[in-house]
């Protein structure tokens, strides 16, 4: 039988082979080892394996974090750095967007950071304004940075092993109502590349560009819209958003000629409005109408999770617009 483990459990197990395999790898935030054991589990068990040169924890300062992290990567070290939540990342922005992403470039590529920042992200049953955000579209917008976004498990192990060992920084997003999400991960040793998107779902009249967790939406939408209208609904789950794999999306849409992009961050100026951007400029004579864009409201997310479901999309609100845009 095929090993199952959970979402958690898989970036778990990367970053305990990378640290037995080198010394250099370490995990650095916010409760990440002795008791807490990271705000989200993620890391447990590995304080105990690996000790305080490998897992450190920190005081409340993410500015301190992630400087330490780019400080100990121009060292020849491998640091991840743990958010404990996507949207503190803001208080080291410089970090992000005046030094990691700028070394390679103002060293004449004398350094490479190999520094993975992993950010916990995204609503879950009410957790409010500051606790709720998908921000992949601010760092798409910055050179010298990789954006990785997994969904499934198998995804999670295979993109966080590649990145701790990448050559550029990588900001990698895990969404939080992922943690729990079983599925199937090899034992034997293996990475997934940057810029290779996976196909969800096969399908022939549609195509869905889902980000990180809308992908679960979207293939549950897909199972209605089939039994309701008899719509065959391809899903591509691009993986990375920065390199994004724009081929895979070109076969799909040449085969449908039409297009749907659906991401929990707010609309305006999203993740979709670049991936939109790029296909229309490259892929315009293939689609039969505009690309058609399903994210969040143009809105602070709500602490009332009844509220909360007004504003990020979920499997009713993208069932109906894309029976708007289809079924007449």
């Amino acid at each position: 039988m095929p090993r199952e483990l959970t979402y958690a459990e898989a970036l778990r197990e990367a970053m305990r082979e990378e640290m037995k395999k080198d010394k250099n790898v370490f995990l650095i935030g916010e409760d990440v080892g002795q008791g807490y054991r990271g705000c989200f589990a993620v890391s447990t068990g590995l304080y105990e394996e690996f000790g305080q040169k490998q897992i450190i924890d920190t005081p409340i300062s993410e500015n301190t974090i992630l400087g330490c992290g780019i400080g100990a990567s121009l060292l020849g070290m491998k640091p991840i750095v743990e958010m404990m939540f996507e949207d503190f990342i803001s208080v080291a922005f410089d970090g992000i967007l005046n030094q990691a992403a700028k070394v390679r470039l103002m060293s004449a590529e004398q350094y490479k950071l190999n520094l993975v920042v992993r950010l916990p992200g995204g609503s879950k049953n009410g957790t409010g304004p500051q606790h709720s955000q998908c921000l992949e579209s601010i760092f798409m917008s910055i050179p010298g940075i990789k954006i990785v976004c997994p969904v499934t498990p198998h995804d999670a192990k295979g993109l966080l092993k590649e990145a701790i060992n990448h050559e550029d920084p990588v900001i990698f997003f895990e969404h939080k109502k992922l943690y729990s999400l079983k599925g199937e991960v090899p034992e034997e040793e293996y990475t997934i590349p940057f810029g290779k998107a996976r196909i969800a779902r096969e399908g022939k009249d549609l195509t869905v560009i889902a980000v990180s967790y809308m992908v679960n939406v979207a293939l549950e939408a897909a199972e209605i819209l089939k039994e309701k209208h008899n719509l065959d609904i391809e899903i591509i789950d691009p993986r990375t958003l920065v390199p994004f794999d724009l081929e895979t999306v070109g076969k799909s849409i040449k085969k449908t000629s039409k297009t749907v992009i659906i991401e929990e961050g707010i609309k305006r100026n999203g993740v979709g409005s670049e991936i939109s951007s790029l296909i229309m400029e490259n892929l315009f004579d293939y689609l039969d109408f505009p690309v058609k864009r399903i994210a969040s409201r143009n809105s602070i997310i709500p602490m009332s999770p009844l509220l909360e479901k007004e504003v990020i999309p979920n499997k009713e609100s993208v069932v109906k617009q894309i029976e708007d845009l289809l079924i007449l």
